[in-house]
C-alpha cells in the first residue's frame, strides 16, 4: 500500500528543503511512501533548491506559470500512485511526524477519511487569529450539521483520505474553496471518518500566511453547493 503525500509549493525558499527533509525522515510501518512536489511557478529560489536536492522526493512537476493551488492539487492527484492521499502545505504549520497517526488509523480501522485536528491537539497548537478560529468553528458546525459528522477542525490541511473516493478531473474549485470541495465530495462518498490530533505551529500574516477573513464566504457557498448537488 502507498501513502501518496502531495506537496503543493509557491514561493517557499525559506521552508521547502526543511519540510521535504521532515518527510523524508518517516518510517511508515506497513505503508509506502511516495512524496510529489508541484511546483506552481515559484519566482524565488524554490525551483534551484528542488532541482539540487532530487533524494528529498520521489516526483517533481513544474508550472511555468503560477495556476494557483488548485491546479497544483490536481495536477499531484492525477500523477499520485498511491492507494491514500495527503496533501502536505510546504511551510512548517504542520508537523509530518503526525502522518504516522493516520496510517495506524487507515490500517486499524480501514477508513474512508482522516482530519487531522488543530483544536483537539497533541502536544501543542500555536495560538494564532480569533477571527480565523471563529471562522472555521462556525464553518465546522454548519457542515457537520449538512454532512452528519462531528469534526472539531475541518479546515485543517492534513485531510487524508482513499485515493478512490476522488476524481481529479471532477474538481472544479480552486484556490483555499477547493479543499472545502475535495472534503465534501470524499465524505459524500465514503462512510467511515476518523479524527486524529495533531500538532500545530500556525503562521500570522506576517510570516507569510495567505488566508484570509473574506475566505469564509466562497468557502461556505462551497460546502452548501456540493452538499445539494
Amino acid at each position: 500500500m502507498i501513502f501518496s503525500i502531495i506537496v503543493p509549493v509557491f514561493n517557499e525558499e525559506k521552508t521547502i528543503i526543511s519540510i521535504l527533509k521532515e518527510l523524508k525522515k518517516i518510517n511508515f510501518k506497513k505503508f509506502e511512501k511516495e512524496i510529489i512536489v508541484i511546483d506552481d511557478g515559484s519566482t524565488d529560489n524554490t525551483k534551484n533548491l528542488l532541482e539540487n536536492n532530487k533524494d528529498l522526493y520521489d516526483s517533481l512537476y513544474t508550472n511555468e506559470k503560477n495556476k494557483g493551488k488548485g491546479s497544483a492539487v490536481r495536477l499531484g492527484l492525477k500523477n499520485a500512485s498511491g492507494q491514500y492521499i495527503v496533501f502536505q502545505d510546504a511551510d512548517l504549520e504542520y508537523d509530518p511526524n503526525d502522518l504516522l497517526k493516520f496510517e495506524e488509523v487507515f490500517l486499524k480501522f480501514n477508513a474512508d477519511g482522516i482530519i487531522g485536528s488543530r483544536f483537539t491537539y497533541d502536544k501543542y497548537t500555536r495560538s494564532h487569529s480569533i477571527l480565523n478560529k471563529i471562522g472555521n468553528f462556525t464553518l465546522t458546525f454548519l457542515f457537520n450539521i449538512l454532512y452528519n459528522t462531528t469534526f472539531t477542525d475541518i479546515y485543517s490541511c492534513y485531510f487524508a483520505f482513499k485515493k478512490d473516493l476522488l476524481v481529479a478531473d471532477h474538481l472544479k474549485s480552486e484556490g483555499f474553496v477547493q479543499h472545502a470541495e475535495i472534503l465534501s465530495k470524499v465524505i459524500k462518498k465514503g462512510s467511515k471518518f476518523y479524527e486524529v490530533p495533531i500538532n500545530y505551529n500556525g503562521r500570522n500574516l506576517s510570516e507569510g500566511k495567505k488566508i484570509r477573513f473574506y475566505h469564509f464566504f466562497p468557502v461556505l457557498a462551497q460546502i452548501l453547493i456540493r452538499k445539494f448537488k
